[in-house]
């Protein structure tokens, strides 16, 4: 066993070499098989009688009429066309070329390439060392803080628009968090648990609530029934709220449930204007539980402080959890953002921030603390400034997210928007420094500023989580792939080809056989060479073994 556990590295080290040895060679194959294509052109060319042949072809070339290179040039346009439509559909669907991808997965290996390192690359940590880079967790979807209700607000978008605001993967990923949620600490199932398990699963809305009322039908203290027609069935937040006191009244002891049951009745006072008893909700839910901030219901808080203009309490909220040893969202960073802009918009002057405007105006510390904090927060994530200043049309927020991705953009926009518009001169002063964040990190993929470089799996991830109507914001922007340019290129080449030879047929027949005959011209002056240069009985003796 140790003999042969010892010759496995050797054995690899092997492999590893020649694959290195066979991609170092591959670049020099193309001209050593060129060269020797066209050594072989020569050899061969008195005993297969290439020259006889090649005449026939210029006879058959010359009897063709033109009708038939209008055909072909057309032909070669609609195909070449067809690709084209096809790689801007992919490229448009899932942000890559297809002709691409194939190629890097198919021929990649064949060529002894490997995955590239970026996304298992170093970066600096915090205390300057290099540390790994999280590849999969800087791609993780999160539960929005701030989701809306579905019975309630969701599906009454679809009643009035007729489109669906929540895709399929948003609501797996959903129910996976309720059952999760609300049966994984049970240690053994009750007939309503096994019920209601089922019923998150369900795709129908309505076998969903069906099945909620069977697990009352079993057990008319079942919680979780009651929480899931408050979420899907009610059609107002009257309702919800209704339905959800009637949980809470029965929950007993179940953390998971009394957590999400008070939270989602704060979030019910909220949207029915009773924000003092929100916040004070949302502060004793807090309290009560400590250990829960990954549930991020200081964002919740956050929100709410904004309506009532609270800028002290959400100050002091910031300092608690806008720490360097604690996770960002676009909620922290932007909110931070804005209470430094509020303090000097209205003195602030409208101009492109840059070393020459602040070197002529000389800008304040706190107005640039405020345009520090706008680059800080538009480096987090880059799709949120065109929300606030209404260059993109906003939809109702996912009920996941994806940190830095748009997704968290749109949920962000969506809720905070009106805070920003009620500081005087907040966007005016964000709309004039938000694109010098971008000078500072010009390779954002690479490198950031502030934080990690910019991940470059969100679009991926938006699409998913994004209804299909809704145009993903995409950073950095993608330049068109190479092959839809090539293709583009060739339909109008050819296109314009058959139609120059429909116009001007006899033009155009001499013009193809003078670039024939020029194409061929190289050929022909290599074969004289090698016939100067080499003796003829050599050659002779060659063909003739």
């Amino acid at each position: 066993m140790e003999d042969t556990a010892g010759s496995n590295p050797q054995s690899l080290g092997f492999t590893e070499k020649l694959k290195s040895w066979l991609s170092w060679s591959w670049t020099y194959v193309c001209f050593i098989w060129f060269g020797m294509v066209l050594i072989m052109i020569y050899v061969l060319w008195s005993p297969l009688k290439l020259q006889e042949s090649l005449t026939s072809a210029s006879v058959f070339l010359n009897t063709l009429t033109p009708k038939f290179y209008v055909a072909l040039t057309g032909t070669s346009s609609l195909i070449s066309g067809l690709i084209l439509i096809f790689e801007w559909w992919y490229f448009r669907k899932y942000g890559t070329s297809f002709i691409e991808q194939v190629s890097v997965s198919h021929l990649r290996p064949l060529l002894g390439g490997v995955e590239s390192s970026s996304t298992t690359g170093l970066f600096a940590s915090v205390n300057g060392e290099a540390e790994p880079r999280p590849s999969v967790s800087e791609c993780k979807v999160w539960r929005n803080p701030l989701n809306l209700f579905r019975g309630a607000e969701y599906n009454r978008y679809t009643w009035v628009t007729g489109k669906e605001p929540l895709t399929y993967y948003d609501m797996n990923l959903s129910a996976q968090d309720h059952q999760t949620f609300f049966t994984g600490d049970t240690p053994q199932l009750r007939p309503e648990d096994a019920v209601m398990q089922k019923a998150w699963r369900e795709r129908n809305p309505q076998a969903r609530i069906r099945a909620a009322y069977q697990a009352i039908e079993m057990n008319h203290e079942c919680a979780a029934a009651y929480v899931l027609l408050a979420e899907e069935e009610a059609t107002t937040i009257t309702e919800a709220e209704r339905l959800f006191k009637k949980a809470l009244s029965i929950a007993g002891k179940d953390i998971n449930l009394l957590v999400y049951i008070k939270r989602r009745l704060a979030m019910c006072a909220r949207k029915l204007g009773r924000i003092k008893e929100a916040v004070k909700m949302m502060r004793d839910l807090m309290k009560e539980f400590p250990l829960l901030g990954m549930l991020n219901i200081h964002e919740n808080l956050l929100e709410a402080l904004l309506e009532l203009q609270a800028y002290a309490d959400v100050q002091a909220v910031l300092a608690k959890y806008d720490d360097i040893s604690l996770p960002k969202s676009a909620t922290i960073c932007y909110t931070s953002a804005l209470l430094k802009a509020r303090a000097v918009s209205d003195k602030f002057v409208c101009l492109r921030f840059s070393p020459e405007a602040a070197s002529r105006r000389g800008l304040s510390t706190a107005e640039m603390n405020a345009v520090e904090a706008i680059h800080r927060a538009v480096e987090f994530n880059p799709h949120v400034p065109k929300y606030l200043l209404e260059m993109k049309s906003l939809i109702l927020p996912p009920e996941h997210i994806l940190k830095r991705g748009d997704s968290e953009a749109v949920a962000y926009a969506f809720f905070h928007l009106q805070h920003w518009k009620r500081a005087e001169g907040a966007l005016n002063l964000l709309h004039c420094t938000w694109e010098g964040t971008f000078r500072i990190i010009p390779y954002p993929l690479e490198k950031g500023h502030l934080f990690y470089p910019y991940p470059g799996c969100t679009e991926t991830a938006d699409r998913e989580l994004l209804p299909s109507f809704h145009e993903v914001s995409v950073y950095p922007k993608k330049e068109l792939p190479f092959f839809i340019l090539f293709t583009a290129g060739l339909c109008s080449f050819t296109a314009m080809l058959a139609m120059l030879t429909h116009q001007f047929p006899e033009l155009m027949g001499v013009f193809a056989k003078a670039f024939f005959s020029t194409l061929f011209a190289p050929l022909g002056f290599f074969a004289d060479k090698m016939e100067s240069f080499m003796p003829s009985s050599f050659w002779h003796q060659l063909t003739r073994i």
